[in-house]
């Protein structure tokens, strides 16, 4: 008896399958597809999900000091002449970052393996490069969903069926984050 549905593809389509639908649910929180499709996502969601609960505190707040070049009203780097040598003015800027411990950081490197980068496009710049912006999913997993699962024992995903797909009577289900 096999560990996993082959779903009727190659290993790598399969995994790709599953990546990009394990990376719609947590972009989306819920998706349509079919039963057996569902129940292979749910074992690698709910694991994604466990580790990023496991991990959620796993960090330390730091004080950093930067040297950030000084700006004019126009926005251009201010300048002033040393030697006969025009040389760019910096100020000391402190910010607080979030370190994660090793444990952490191998967590989110296990989920990036699993999880595809995804780009969040506006509706006004739609065909367009300018505008885009790359969205963290590890980060949302870490700061929106593991807060919200924290004091839950597993059973993160919910599975509700929706009826048979009029091409081919696959089962149809909803799998959404509880």
């Amino acid at each position: 008896m096999a560990g996993y549905r082959k779903l009727g593809r190659t290993s790598s389509q399969r995994k790709a399958l599953l990546r990009n639908q394990v990376t719609n649910l947590i972009y989306h929180g819920r998706i349509v597809t079919t039963e057996a499709k569902a129940k292979e996502i749910r074992k690698i969601t709910e694991g994604l999900i466990a580790m990023a609960v496991r991990e959620k505190d796993n960090f330390e707040m730091v004080t950093v000091e930067q040297k950030v070049p000084k700006k004019d009203v126009d926005g251009r780097r201010m300048k002033e002449s040393k030697d006969g040598k025009n040389v760019v003015i910096y100020d000391t800027v402190s910010k607080e970052i979030k370190k994660d411990s090793p444990s952490r950081l191998h967590a989110r490197r296990q989920m990036k393996k699993v999880l595809y980068p995804i780009k969040e496009v506006p509706k006004e710049t739609a065909g367009r490069k300018k505008g885009t912006k790359e969205i963290d999913l590890t980060n949302k997993l870490f700061d929106e969903i593991a807060p919200k699962y924290a004091n839950r024992n597993g059973g993160y995903t919910r599975i509700v069926k929706i009826g048979p797909r009029k091409g081919d009577a696959a089962m149809e289900v909803v799998i959404e984050l509880v």
